[in-house]
């Protein structure tokens, strides 16, 4: 189930946040402050996807209508949630009348996986500081138009 993360979620996410964290490195660098890591500024809205026995095992946020601090626990992964996750975003920001887009490690193959298995195309690439030891190779992606976004599993296609 995914629905809008509440302040109650905060806790639970932070301590996911960290076993992604010391699992594949995202975030790139442990924030100081991590639950406001979470709640950056301009934030539009926040998701959780729980897992069957109602713990949170995946976030999404947007801002504006850029996709942030998408990730899902280790132990979850391979099952779609991610998908399910990206999609959940990307038709909230297009009832908004917003095109999603999103930045990433260029190092985070998983990820790129699966931005291009859904239909995201890559617009630019370009180095960043993101707080590490090193500056990051960022890829910029922008979501696909409406008529190209996945089916979702009834076999319907999403209307933006």
């Amino acid at each position: 189930m995914i629905r809008p993360r509440d302040a109650r979620d905060l806790p639970a996410c932070v301590h996911l946040l960290r076993a992604v964290h010391l699992h594949s490195g995202y975030p790139y660098a442990w924030p100081a402050d991590p639950a406001g890591w979470l709640t950056p500024e301009g934030l539009t809205g926040a998701w959780v996807a729980e897992d069957a026995d109602g713990r949170v095992a995946g976030h999404v946020a947007l801002c504006g209508r850029e996709v942030n601090r998408l990730f899902v626990a280790p132990a979850a992964r391979g099952r779609g949630l991610g998908g399910r996750l990206l999609r959940h975003v990307t038709e909230e920001a297009a009832a908004g009348g917003l095109r999603p887009v999103l930045a990433v490690n260029a190092t985070d193959t998983a990820a790129i996986a699966l931005y291009e298995r859904r239909g995201w195309r890559p617009v630019r690439t370009e180095r960043q500081d993101w707080g590490g030891p090193d500056p990051v190779t960022v890829r910029h992606y922008e979501a696909p138009t409406a008529q190209h976004y996945e089916a979702p599993p009834t076999g319907r296609r999403t209307e933006g």
